[in-house]
């Protein structure tokens, strides 16, 4: 990979300086906590659904969505299909409701509806995975920039760490907010500039057309799945029920982003904020897709590395397996020359169907010299008692912008990179530090002052942002990052959501029957989970969302009826 030129350092020092400064100066001085945690409600419609977009956002959609389009095409959008039922259904029922009670935090409501001990409960559930989330968004671009500028991974966690500390600390909400409008800005700036040089980067006599044609061909274009199987983790009916549920519990109840709309002047600016989220949110993920894709055609006609990881590499070429992982190198370069010429046959034949299957068949090939290069890399890995990542999805966009785009403008994708990575984690840490102050320190220790809740606040984000740098500092690879964050959010958020709708639609249940509830879906979701990760059950992460809601709703319903049938026994 090549070494960062000085116009690639200056661009990305300048953007991330600039972020950072302007957050800080934009909010200083936050007098009271409804300004340091709501922001004063003073954002509008755009800055909120800018500000939730940026919140989702973070740096693993731009390092691993590209990747994960790469090498299983635009099936992956169809995850993000139930957010705009879900946007609707949290506008009607959850945002009239929170600005009503005028809370600070979702799990406010719960002590209001049930007892203390189901708000607690839900704070907790939702501070452990976020917590995780939070070190999961710091590491991600750490671990791909570590590669890129050589420096090792705990250094990078900690600037990554502090940088967002410094703003999110000093200027609460309204400096999440303020920033994360911009960082939108220089994100939808890289991605567009990324995407036409790819295009401008393919042969001449191959157009934009002609490169859906090979994508499709490819098998890389097929968008919509509508069967049942369970075997497809991303199918239409899994991103409509699963996804649903996923975005409801995400949305609706998660503080880091109920914190965001929470900052809006009216119900209608929440309500817009949203609606702007769930218009835009789907095609951004598609394009961000189809900006995998065209890497993927653009490798077609430019020779790959076998693994696009080059720390996995050295590894292995620094081993006794360096013959076996070069012979597979090298088959793969005759591969690359056999497929030009049937790419052309494909292209300018009128007869598409042998050429369509020699090129299908090229595809195949190709999978499985890679797959041989990971095994040989895990090999390695384990004689020599090392942590690798032999799956190189996650650094195949990063790899394509470093050897590829002009000076300058890799200092820009770095910067976007980086900002996501800022913009999602700085929303996290705002969230973890509102609900531990407000849910657990001030709902325990009895009121405070203006002074001292503020006071509170900025020292349990801080506190945040130091436990996600080590979250950070210990986490390792799992198969696709952005698949790990929501792998993490789908064992918790199913039982959170049910216990929301609990709360909203079966009003005949009391705490007590839904907070035992709670505890025993928990479990039952995590066994499930385990389960299906040692293949003793076949149900992908996203079903967890609508089993977990499905099952805390049942047990608290039959929780609840068994004890008021034993009340009328008893009587």
């Amino acid at each position: 990979m090549h070494a960062l030129n000085w116009v690639d350092w200056i661009v990305l020092i300048i953007t991330l300086l600039a972020i950072v400064i302007y957050g800080t100066w934009q909010t200083r001085g936050s007098k009271n906590v409804k300004d340091y945690l709501r922001g004063g409600n003073s954002s509008k419609w755009w800055t909120i659904g800018l500000s939730v977009m940026a919140t989702q956002a973070s740096a693993i959609t731009f390092l691993s969505t590209p990747g994960q389009a790469f090498n299983d095409g635009m099936g992956f959008v169809q995850f993000y299909f139930g957010l705009p039922i879900a946007m609707v259904v949290i506008c009607m029922v959850f945002i009239p409701l929170y600005y009503r009670l005028n809370v600070y935090t979702a799990y406010e409501f719960l002590e209001n509806r049930f007892d203390l001990k189901t708000r607690t409960l839900a704070a907790l559930l939702f501070l452990i995975q976020r917590g995780l989330a939070a070190g999961i968004t710091i590491f991600a671009p750490a671990i791909i920039l570590s590669v890129v500028l050589g420096w090792d991974l705990l250094t990078l966690n900690i600037i990554i760490g502090l940088l967002v500390i410094i703003y999110t600390v000093s200027g609460g909400t309204r400096a999440v907010n303020v920033t994360q409008k911009h960082q939108m800005v220089v994100i939808f700036i890289g991605m567009w500039v990324a995407f036409f040089i790819i295009i401008s980067k393919l042969p001449e006599d191959i157009t934009f057309i002609k490169a859906l044609e090979i994508a499709g061909a490819s098998g890389k274009m097929k968008v919509l799945d509508f069967s049942f199987s369970l075997n497809n983790r991303y199918t239409f009916w899994s991103g409509i029920i699963g996804g649903t549920f996923l975005m409801l519990s995400y949305f609706g109840t998660d503080q880091s982003q109920v914190q965001r709309y929470l900052s809006g002047k009216s119900v209608k600016e929440m309500q817009l904020g949203l609606i702007f989220n769930g218009l835009l949110k789907v095609p951004m993920q598609f394009f961000i897709l189809l900006v995998g894709v065209m890497v993927f055609v653009f490798y077609q006609f430019n020779n790959a590395p076998i693994n696009f990881n080059p720390t996995a590499t050295e590894l292995v070429l620094n081993s006794k397996q360096a013959e076996a992982f070069q012979a597979l190198q090298s088959e793969q370069d005759n591969l690359f020359d056999n497929r030009q010429q049937i790419i052309k046959d494909f292209l300018n034949t009128k007869d598409k169907k042998q050429a369509l299957k020699d090129l299908r068949k090229m595809n195949d090939l190709n999978a499985n010299v890679k797959h041989e290069a990971r095994l040989i890399i895990e090999k390695v890995a384990e004689e020599q008692d090392v942590k690798i990542e032999s799956n190189d999805k996650d650094y195949v966009f990063i790899h394509f912008i470093l050897n590829n785009l002009p000076r300058g403008l890799i200092g820009l994708l770095l910067a976007v990179i980086l900002s996501a990575a800022m913009s999602s984690t700085s929303s996290e840490l705002n969230a973890l530090g509102s609900t531990t102050t407000i849910d657990l320190y001030i709902r325990n220790t009895g009121e405070k002052t203006e002074t001292e809740k503020v006071k509170a606040s900025k020292w349990f984000t801080f506190a945040w942002g130091i436990i996600a740098i080590g979250v950070a500092c210990v986490a390792n690879l799992a198969e696709n990052l952005i698949q790990l964050v929501n792998i993490i959010g789908s064992i918790f958020y199913g039982n959170v959501l049910g216990i929301f709708l609990l709360a909203f639609f079966f009003k005949f249940v009391k705490g007590n029957a839904v907070f035992i509830a709670a505890i025993v879906t928990q479990i039952i979701v995590f066994i499930l989970y385990v389960l299906n990760e040692y293949e003793m059950i076949n149900l992908p992460f996203l079903w967890l969302n609508f089993v977990g809601c499905i099952i805390v709703i049942s047990m608290a319903c039959l929780f609840q009826l068994i004890k008021t049938n034993e009340k009328s026994v008893t009587a």
